[in-house]
């Protein structure tokens, strides 16, 4: 049971502001990819974010970036997002430049991460446990033309079984290098052949509340078994 004192102090917690920075990598193909469904969803997750109190920076790759500001948004930020399109099984190529700039300017000023873990000294030490970015999180959200039917699904040809995560392990290792927690990826499927806008905004809002509005940790206790003596 806990006491009054405790329990608005856990409420105080729960309600938190979280920082979120959204990074937009599409990039524009005339008649083929014009960013409105990407566009959509990043407005999808700012106006839910902003609804529940979070504070939210946005970086639209296409339209440039300063890449100190952006080692100085991932510092900032609790949690980020990635919305992209998957051209070719991974992002648009701008996004890798982005990552090779921001990434290697936040080892040098020693902000995201100080080397890749191990020393001369302890070579045994283990490899990818030099991040600066322990207790931030990562999110996935892409568009795909792929089916959901073409994962998970050891029937496959392409992917074999493999998930979403799977394929874009690379991208998120990035993160998870630095010591991000990675959160689970929200697709958009088929939007070339079967798109379903309504649909994937509902799902996207869903994947939200599930894993980012959620509390974590000493927040997992539920305010309504919060009894005040």
């Amino acid at each position: 049971m806990l006491n009054k004192t405790t329990f608005e102090e856990l409420e105080s917690h729960m309600t938190a502001q979280k920082k979120v920075l959204i990074i937009n990598t599409h990039q524009f193909y005339e008649g083929f990819a014009t960013g409105r469904l990407n566009q959509t969803l990043v407005d999808v997750m700012n106006e839910e974010f902003t609804k529940r109190g979070f504070d939210v920076q946005h970086t639209h790759i296409e339209k440039g970036y300063d890449v100190n500001a952006e080692v100085d948004k991932h510092v900032w930020a609790d949690l980020i997002v990635l919305q992209s399109p998957v051209y070719w099984f991974g992002t648009p190529w701008i996004y890798k430049k982005y990552v090779d700039e921001v990434f290697t300017t936040g080892l040098v000023q020693q902000k995201l991460l100080t080397d890749d873990g191990r020393t001369r000294e302890n070579p045994s030490k283990q490899y990818g446990s030099g991040g600066k970015m322990q207790g931030k999180q990562y999110m996935l959200s892409l568009t795909w033309n792929a089916p959901q039917a073409a994962f998970g699904d050891s029937q496959q040809n392409l992917f074999e079984g493999k998930t979403v995560d799977d394929v874009f392990v690379a991208n998120s290792s990035n993160y998870k290098f630095c010591g991000a927690t990675i959160l689970p990826a929200f697709s958009s499927y088929n939007v070339v052949k079967q798109v379903d806008v309504q649909g994937d905004i509902a799902r996207l809002r869903q994947h939200l509340t599930k894993f980012v509005a959620e509390p974590s940790g000493a927040d997992l206790i539920d305010a309504q078994e919060c009894t005040m003596a």
